[in-house]
């Protein structure tokens, strides 16, 4: 158990590590492409300041055209100034979510990934059961701290493999069935034991409960795969 824990602990610890540097970096690549993107954009009073020049060097612009020709550049260079101005909004916030889009889907990608780990863990250990009770008179399976209502002959099945687990054996299909049987194992067929074992697991109802709790192993038989200290039979 203690190594367990050190084992997630280590696994959090470096989800908690790469998430930090993900978010880092994201964050760096966009100030700096929002930076370029800022720099590269021509200054908003540059129009404004090429129509002054003009009004400055063309003093004897007298006409009534000229004189609204220039008006007209001028009126011009105010609306490009503001559109520019809006642009740098528009591409502030856009990078705004951009980053809140990356930053989502690297703790997404990270998440995903030390789940997958800690599932994998958990189908090479095995599921942690911390007690395992089997009541035959009310046909109830306690594992931890759920409860699962069982048929009569599940229960038999598993309190076979959790009296078996606690004097350390592995059962076969024979065994187990002809110790519900009371029949001698050599006239029982191992198909017989393997399809009780099927309805147990089928009766458990959760897949990963069921399959990491009754274990297979090849060529011996089956077995519960928890410690013999947490089981109790009544």
């Amino acid at each position: 158990m203690p190594a367990d824990i050190s084992s997630v602990s280590e696994t959090k610890a470096v989800g908690t590590r790469i998430v930090s540097y993900g978010i880092a970096a994201v964050v760096l690549i966009l100030v700096a492409a929002g930076a370029f993107l800022f720099l590269s954009l021509p200054d908003a009073n540059a129009f404004n300041s090429r129509v002054d020049r003009l009004f400055v060097e063309n003093a004897d612009l007298t006409s009534f055209a000229e004189i609204k020709l220039l008006e007209i550049l001028a009126q011009s260079g105010t609306a490009f100034s503001e559109v520019l101005s809006g642009y740098r909004v528009i591409i502030f916030v856009l990078m705004l979510f951009a980053t809140g889009l990356l930053i989502a889907c690297l703790v997404f990608v990270v998440t995903i990934i030390l789940l997958n780990r800690r599932i994998g863990a958990i189908e090479r250990q095995g599921i942690q059961v911390s007690s395992l009770t089997v009541n035959r008179e009310e046909n109830l399976v306690l594992i931890n701290d759920m409860v699962f209502t069982l048929t009569g002959a599940a229960v038999e099945t598993i309190a076979v493999l959790a009296e078996a687990r606690m004097d350390g054996d592995v059962m076969s299909g024979a065994e187990i069935e002809a110790v519900i049987s009371g029949k001698r194992p050599e006239d029982c067929e191992e198909a017989s034991g393997a399809t009780r074992i099927k309805r147990l697991r089928d009766a458990l109802g959760n897949q990963m409960v069921s399959e990491l709790l009754v274990r297979t192993v090849a060529r011996q038989g089956y077995v519960l795969a928890i410690d013999q200290n947490a089981i109790r039979v009544i």
